[in-house]
């Protein structure tokens, strides 16, 4: 994988100070720790709006994670491109969902340590439906998903847990579903976990 603002070590602990600080001085608080484990998927939910890439890169550096990120390859133009690869920035091809399950398997199976965030959403938009890459990348890998999320309502965010997938993808998206119950996005209407389906 390539070097990133998360491997640059005077720039990581400037930008860990400066995210500690501002989300303090906003109100809002950093719940949980970084996951011992040295592979596992991290979800971001919910995402329902452009806030929500700020707020989360914030939060990684607060709590000292070294992620890559998954986008659409349409905001890795010439210029800008490299700028978001350089904070962590994987650019996506939707119309190849199948290669990228695999690759990022491959990813992990190369790596000593990797953390891959994948927004089940896909898009900050209402939905009912999340992709199940995010699932299928973890089971291939035989890693864990880290539970991560923004809760705008009470100004908190981190890491909830650490889910060990059994194999059983309806039993486990009860268990994440459930887990994300009651956690507000910046455009709360946009998400509703309960109603969340697989597609």
């Amino acid at each position: 994988m390539q070097s990133t603002i998360f491997d640059t070590p005077l720039i990581n602990t400037l930008m860990r100070w400066f995210s500690i600080v501002t989300l303090r001085l906003i109100g809002w608080r950093i719940e949980g720790q970084a996951p011992a484990q040295q592979k596992y998927v991290l979800i971001a939910a919910p995402h329902t709006s452009n806030w929500d890439f700020p707020f989360t890169l914030m939060l990684c550096f607060a709590l000292r994670l070294r992620v890559y990120w998954m986008g659409k390859a349409s905001l890795f133009p010439p210029v800008l491109g490299a700028v978001m690869r350089w904070l962590g920035g994987i650019p996506v091809d939707r119309s190849k969902a199948g290669n990228l399950v695999q690759s990022t398997v491959d990813a992990f199976n190369a790596s000593q340590r990797l953390t891959v965030i994948v927004p089940p959403e896909g898009t900050r938009g209402k939905v009912t439906h999340w992709k199940t890459g995010f699932y299928y990348i973890a089971q291939g890998a035989g890693v864990p998903i880290a539970l991560g999320y923004l809760d705008f309502k009470r100004k908190a965010g981190g890491i909830g847990k650490m889910f060990q997938l059994s194999g059983d993808i309806a039993a486990d998206m009860a268990d994440i579903r459930q887990f994300y119950s009651g956690i507000s996005g910046k455009n709360p209407q946009h998400f509703d976990a309960g109603n969340i389906q697989l597609k």
